[in-house]
């Protein structure tokens, strides 16, 4: 429990310590045909920041360019002091850091008669039991280049390597600007016009926010399934009796002390869970989550840590907390008494469980965490912990359940074999978003629906009984003979039809049948090359939001924003379920201009467009920051799918509208904004 609170407490330290971590850039002439990029940092009490060289696991310093011209980089990012080196525990290897302060150089050669550099420090902080997200330091610096600064400069600089003086600091001026200075509006900023906040004006419509509270419950639902799942697992079912007898045997002469350490156990399952889900709440927060929701390398690691569960769950290999750990919890719970020592338990049962539960528990925090709602995670851990902890109560209070209850079995491994090709088939649900968001084009609808009609088919083989895997027992008869045509029971039987059918029905959408029942799932009908079907999905009048506008305003139509992106599961769900409704697709192409803003879209902007949001100087570098930072200043909202209604001033008509399948609702949310333009 101790260590649970320090957890919590190291979290709320991350978060509060950030602000106080901070590197200033600043730009020296060290010789006439060099200058120096310098970035010193203030390092709160407790915390490290890592070497450039660092590679054993926490974010290293890096100088990164995004443009340079007239100059090329000597070296690399170099420290005014050497990296404290000591073994962390956190990362289980030797690491190199600085504490207190430390100063990062980076030179640079001039090549020609101006010089311009643009780019970002990076660099990472820890400390014993947490780390902060990387943070970037923008830079932005420009000068009279090598020739200029010979023939004026040379003299000067000369006199001052004689004499042992340091070579003074750049002035600051118009050549010379550095991105620590905010850069204000203009006329030609987008934040002026069109950009206008209108929250006020939509929230005079009422809520459109119609999402929200029904995700939290989907969230918890889904945590409860999970819950209920990990339950049915070899390595949670058969601990249920050995639990339930030691509690009632603990407390033979009173039966209500053993049920009072039941519910106790039961709450501390509940505990250790929703704290796990609460530090990856405080972690990372909603907006970093959907960051990361979209961020190719995370998408990209989401979809190998699926592939090596569902490779765990076949049966390739177990994966499994070093033993010490469970040793150690167990050993402390058997030398405590009291609330204490059931604590440990639970934490112990947690631990052993690992291999069974941490693919569940980590296909659930990924599904949650990138749900955009900042309390998914702790809500869907919620509902995982209470369905886990349930039968253990339940069993104590009632202990005749028991003699009813399944026996442990080869039922056990069916039910990981089958969840290990549930996993498969998810995990090409993040390499999807990734191609999408990046375009690479590796995985069309064709690819990801035929690798789904091969899992589920297997699938079927599998619960048929006519592919087995390594952990697959084998059945016997009475004579100790093994059996060699087994019978399949009828329970596995409808799986296998419910398989069977699924991978059947998936089939028509290789050549365009819309499939709708994995639309949220598979990259959308536009990524289809081969396309037989009649029925076209609704093409958006442009992706971008200023011309969009200046197309309304010369056909004289409203405007329709749809703020989506190429993860968002919902945004497919309602592409799939409303947009293609007859009525509402007429109403969007032949009343409105439709504009569709991705805001995972990774394309670079031809140049990046500075900005403060919230007191904190920011910077745009890609289309989707430009979509998603419009939707946060403009609208007040940061989810998708997101839709609203504009005049061609920018005004709303209506109410924003979210996620909702219900087209009469949706058709009175067109149609109102219709009348509302009307007037």
């Amino acid at each position: 429990m101790k260590k649970t609170l320090l957890t919590l407490l190291a979290v709320f330290s991350a978060l509060a310590m950030s602000a106080q971590i901070t590197f200033t850039p600043s730009i020296k002439q060290t010789a006439p045909d060099e200058v120096t990029i310098s970035f010193s940092g203030t390092i709160a009490s407790g915390w490290h920041v890592y070497s450039p060289t660092e590679n054993n696991g926490p974010t290293p310093a890096t100088f990164n360019v995004d443009k340079i011209q007239g100059a090329k980089l000597v070296g690399g990012l170099k420290a005014n002091k050497p990296a404290t080196k000591k073994y962390e525990d956190m990362f289980e290897a030797e690491v190199s850091y600085y504490e207190h302060s430390v100063t990062f150089s980076q030179k640079l050669k001039l090549t020609d008669k101006t010089y311009s550099i643009e780019g970002f420090f990076e660099f990472g902080a820890c400390n014993d039991e947490s780390c902060m997200p990387p943070t970037a330091v923008d830079f932005k610096y420009s000068g009279k280049g090598v020739e200029t600064v010979e023939k004026a400069d040379a003299k000067a600089l000369e006199e001052k390597e004689e004499t042992g003086e340091a070579p003074a600091e750049l002035a600051a001026t118009d050549s010379l600007k550095s991105d620590s200075a905010t850069v204000a509006a203009t006329e030609n900023s987008p934040l002026e016009g069109l950009w206008t906040p209108v929250i006020d004006e939509l929230n005079s419509f009422g809520s459109g926010e119609t999402d929200s509270e029904n995700s939290l419950w989907k969230i918890f639902i889904l945590g409860i399934l999970g819950g209920f799942i990990a339950l049915l697992t070899p390595c949670v079912w058969p601990i249920i009796p050995m639990t339930v007898s030691f509690f009632l045997k603990r407390a033979k002469d009173d039966k209500k002390k053993g049920i009072r350490d039941a519910i106790t156990y039961g709450l501390s399952i509940i505990v250790i869970y929703l704290v796990l889900g609460l530090a990856v709440t405080l972690l990372f927060g909603a907006s970093a989550l959907n960051a990361l929701s979209t961020n190719a390398v995370f998408n990209i690691f989401f979809f190998l840590l699926l592939v090596v569960f569902g490779a765990s769950f076949l049966g390739g290999f177990e994966i499994v907390l070093p033993s010490k750990w469970t040793n150690a919890v167990d050993s402390k719970a058997s030398s405590t008494t009291g609330l204490l020592s059931i604590f440990l338990m639970a934490f112990t049962l947690v631990l052993v469980s690992f291999s069974c539960t941490g693919p569940i528990i980590g296909f659930l925090l990924v599904e949650m965490g990138t749900s955009g709602n900042i309390v998914g995670p702790a809500v869907g851990m919620f509902g995982f912990a209470l369905a886990l902890a349930l039968p253990f109560t339940l069993f104590a209070i009632f202990p005749t359940w028991l003699k009813s209850a399944p026996k442990s079995g080869n039922w056990m491994n069916n039910v990981k074999v089958t969840l290990g090709f549930i996993e498969l088939a998810f995990s090409l649900k993040f390499l999807s978003v990734a191609d999408l968001a990046y375009g690479w084009g590796i995985l069309d609808r064709e690819t990801f629906l035929s690798l789904w009609i091969v899992l589920f088919a297997i699938l079927g083989c599998y619960l048929m009984g006519w592919v087995r895997f390594p952990h697959d027992e084998d059945e016997w008869d009475e004579m100790g003979e093994k059996i060699i045509n087994h019978r399949t029971p009828v329970t596995k039987f409808f799986m296998a039809l419910c398989s069977f059918a699924f991978a059947v029905y998936m089939v028509p959408g290789l050549w365009g049948a819309p499939c709708k029942a994995v639309s949220a799932f598979a990259p959308p009908m536009n990524t289809q090359d081969f396309n037989l079907a009649k029925t076209e999905h609704i093409e958006p009048q442009t992706l971008d939001y200023e011309a969009g506008m200046n197309i309304a305003k010369t056909t004289g139509k409203p405007v329709m924003i749809d703020f989506t992106g190429f993860g968002c599961v919902n945004c497919r769900k309602m592409e799939a379920a409303v947009w293609t409704d007859e009525s509402v697709k007429k109403i969007i192409t032949e009343d409105y201009v439709l504009i569709q803003l991705f805001v995972d879209d990774k394309t670079p902007l031809p140049e990046p467009i500075e900005v403060v949001e919230n007191g904190q100087n920011r910077k745009l570098r890609t289309v989707g920051d430009k979509w998603s930072y419009l939707q946060r200043t403009k609208f007040g909202s940061n989810t998708q799918p997101f839709y609203v209604l504009l005049d061609n001033e920018g005004h709303p008509l209506n109410t924003s509208y979210s996620y909702d399948e219900d087209i009469a609702k949706y058709l009175d949310f067109l149609n109102t904004g219709l009348k509302n333009y009307k007037k």
